[in-house]
């Protein structure tokens, strides 16, 4: 066992790591911007739609990330114990579990319309939806492959490239978007169709230049030699610590497409205005994930060092930073709240003072839940760091699901508090997970490395 690093040691590991991370979150925040801003400005009831596919496409994209965000802490751990051959299985496998979780999930993509229609979406908007995943959907692949390479890149701790390729996505993704939803420089005007295209080329050149990265810049590791051959008790390790992760995220995430199903029942409008706030909220959303993942990895090296200082103190230093974060959202989500909705529609929109108008108190309620969403994420994020999945896996289905959902439901149309109460009740979902979370980690998972060491 090493021993413990000091506190600015710390600083600047988390920094080093953490601002590339971050920065690689906001650019894939910027590209979904980029789809919403632009299909904001096409048509409003477009924009809904986007809003409901993006929703459905998310449910089964978080649950495939599952097996890359696994890969993080193992990999992390293999790196700081010298273990190379190890690294290559994991990462192999990973990618293995990646392409077969996008295999079984095509069909939802395919045919997404019917199922929507059963939700209680307006056929109109269920039909634009399904348009949207008939391209979109393929993505699937190259964007799970992705996360596999940003996983593997960053529990190497070489996270500068992951950004500069994501971020070099985001005017790819405008010129295509802008090309192909309005039909300019002679290409057809697609509508929702061209903002599905945009994803799905971005997706493969991301992959495309992550995976070339990895194969000249890291030979040491031969990804890609002999990648057919399987590797079973690797990918039981992948597997045994990403499903539950898949989990987690499916509940998570199921919690806000819940809110986005319950939106549509309010109408376009109010969907609309729920998926501009929500791309807001997300803006910071994308910094404590960028911490989250810092605190996965630096606590999988900890673990490789067998160092439960390093754990500890590096755990607090990431939730500090992050609840700074989140202090400063809430501030500015409750003084400017009207300045940010209409930066997301046209000002000549006719529909554009009513959406506004909705978004506002979403707004506010997004500002009550920024503290809670940064605690949870990075409690689960230093929880999958030490290789503890399955029990957070609960509280989240608990929190989000057994909490989150049906209050959300009792707020919002028991109450009649329309759009306010669904995302009140998003809040107190969220909420009960991050005291939960915070307890199972600071509690019973510290007490047993104090007792058993790492």
């Amino acid at each position: 066992m090493s021993a413990p690093m000091p506190f600015p040691q710390h600083v600047r590991n988390i920094l080093t790591l953490g601002l590339p991370l971050i920065g690689s979150h906001l650019a894939h925040f910027f590209l979904m911007l980029t789809d919403s801003v632009m299909l904001g400005w096409y048509d409003a009831e477009v924009l809904a739609a986007q809003v409901i596919a993006g929703s459905l496409f998310f449910v089964f994209f978080v649950m495939g990330e599952g097996f890359a965000f696994a890969l993080m802490p193992l990999v992390a751990e293999a790196e700081e114990a010298g273990e190379e051959a190890q690294t290559r299985r994991l990462t192999r496998m990973a990618i293995w579990a990646s392409l077969i979780f996008g295999v079984l999930v095509m069909p939802v993509m395919l045919w997404s319309g019917p199922m929507l229609r059963l939700t209680g979406q307006q056929p109109d908007l269920a039909d634009n939806a399904q348009r949207y995943l008939q391209i979109a959907g393929w993505s699937m692949f190259p964007g799970l492959l992705t996360m596999v390479m940003r996983s593997f890149l960053s529990a190497l701790e070489r996270a500068q490239v992951v950004l500069w390729v994501t971020f070099g996505g985001v005017p790819l993704n405008a010129v295509i978007n802008y090309a192909l939803i309005f039909g300019h420089w002679g290409m057809p005007e697609m509508g929702i169709q061209g903002a599905a295209v945009a994803t799905l080329a971005v997706n493969i050149v991301s992959f495309g230049l992550l995976a070339l990265y990895a194969a000249i810049k890291t030979p040491e590791h031969a990804l890609f030699v002999r990648f057919w051959r399987s590797d079973w008790e690797a990918f039981g390790r992948i597997f045994r610590l990403g499903w539950p992760i898949g989990i987690a995220n499916l509940a998570e995430v199921g919690l806000f497409a819940a809110s986005s199903m319950m939106m549509g029942w309010l109408g376009p409008l109010p969907l609309a205005a729920h998926g501009i706030a929500l791309q807001i909220s997300s803006l910071t959303f994308m910094v404590h994930l960028g911490l989250s993942n810092v605190a996965t990895v630096r606590a999988g090296r900890a673990l490789g060092r067998r160092s439960a200082p390093d754990l500890r103190l590096g755990a607090r230093i990431v939730m500090m930073m992050s609840m700074g974060v989140a202090a400063v959202a809430l501030v500015v989500f409750l003084a400017m709240p009207e300045t940010l909705m209409g930066l997301f529609l046209s000002p000549d929109d006719p529909k554009r003072a009513t959406v506004i108008g909705v978004g506002v108190g979403l707004l506010a309620a997004a500002g009550v839940f920024q503290l809670v969403d940064a605690a949870q994420v990075i409690a689960i994020g230093l929880l999958r760091g030490v290789q503890d999945t399955r029990r957070p896996m609960l509280i989240a289905a608990v929190s989000y699901w057994g909490i989150g959902v049906p209050v959300s439901y009792g707020l919002g149309f028991g109450l009649g508090w329309g759009g306010v109460g669904v995302w009140i009740g998003l809040a107190i979902g969220l909420a009960a997970a991050a005291i939960l979370l915070s307890i199972r980690f600071w509690g019973p998972v510290l007490r047993r490395i104090d007792r058993d060491g790492l």
